[in-house]
């Protein structure tokens, strides 16, 4: 029997198996940790979502590293659909509402969340949980169905997305986190923290129309940078994306992915996701673009990468 099969038939809808666990730990990739160096990544596994980013904002200087007193501050979790949290559609809930937590905690003024949805705008917000939890710590929750929300915007490196318009609740913000869940997906292959800006974008149909994969790449070459990439893992959707058909589609990880560096977070995330099912980096053809167009570096095992278990 193959590896990966072994490892498939070893992870249920439940939980990963103490194998296939180090199996995933180890490919995160990356060289050892550099003593007394800020780390390229953290991959930090075993733990609840709020357990995990706190030791991966630890790892990386802290929450307040990347947000200071009286900023503002916009989340963008995968809110995509009208699915519950056990069906790994969407971000995972307590994850958001942590970093909502933290950034509060750091003495950002305002922080808001929001997702562009496939799905009606109200059910997704609802039904993934993402709503409840961010508002529960205080966090505004904004709408993105209509486009006076949205601002054009020039992507002069752009090779088929010249223009794009983004939300405005991103662009007026001081920071922004990407926060997306770790997925199937029938169309880009995977969505990971690429894909997730498409729900930043009011015209989602031009990706799917000029070349789906470059076009995520595109318009990650829009010149504000997310503070940080914070790759969901602890739930994933490895079969029947973007939505999944049943909680069989689902498989616990308990595992998280955090960088600066959009390119490897989703190359680390991909290598993760082809432990439990087929997946290689070539078939996600928005990583090899966005190396061309200089957004991070494929190569994660020349990074500096803190591995966290919990």
């Amino acid at each position: 029997m193959e590896r990966r099969d072994f490892i498939k038939k070893t992870v249920t809808a439940g939980a990963v198996s103490a194998l296939s666990f180090e199996q995933l730990f180890a490919a995160a990739g990356g060289s050892k940790m550099v003593m007394g160096a800020t780390p390229d990544m953290v991959a930090v596994m075993g733990g609840e979502p709020a357990q995990m980013l706190a030791k991966a904002l630890e790892a990386l200087g802290g929450v307040e590293a990347y947000v200071k007193k009286g900023q503002s501050v916009v989340i963008k979790p995968n809110i995509g659909w009208d699915k519950k949290p056990e069906l790994a559609a969407n971000t995972n809930p307590e994850l958001v509402g942590a970093l909502v937590e933290a950034c509060y905690k750091a003495g950002a003024s305002k922080v808001s969340v929001f997702d562009h949805t496939c799905d009606n705008w109200q059910k997704c917000y609802l039904s993934s949980g993402i709503e409840a939890a961010a508002k529960a710590v205080g966090a505004e929750v904004l709408p993105a169905n209509d486009e006076s929300y949205y601002t054009e915007v020039p992507l002069p490196n752009g090779i088929k997305l010249k223009t794009a318009k983004i939300h405005k609740a991103i662009l007026d913000a001081d920071v922004w986190f990407n926060v997306p869940i770790l997925k199937n997906h029938g169309g880009a292959k995977m969505s990971i923290a690429m894909k997730n800006f498409m729900g930043i974008v009011w015209d989602r149909q031009f990706f799917h129309s000029n070349d789906l994969q470059q076009t995520i790449a595109d318009i990650c070459t829009w010149s504000k940078k997310p503070a940080l990439n914070i790759v969901d893992a602890y739930r994933i959707l490895r079969k029947n994306g973007p939505q999944g058909r049943s909680i069989n589609d689902a498989t616990v990880l308990k595992s998280l992915i955090v960088s600066r560096d959009i390119v490897a977070a989703d190359t680390a995330a991909i290598k993760m996701f082809n432990q439990v099912e087929a997946m290689s980096i070539e078939q996600v053809g928005c990583i090899a673009h966005g190396e061309k167009l200089n957004l991070g570096t494929s190569q994660i095992d020349n990074l500096n990468i803190q591995r966290i278990k919990l």
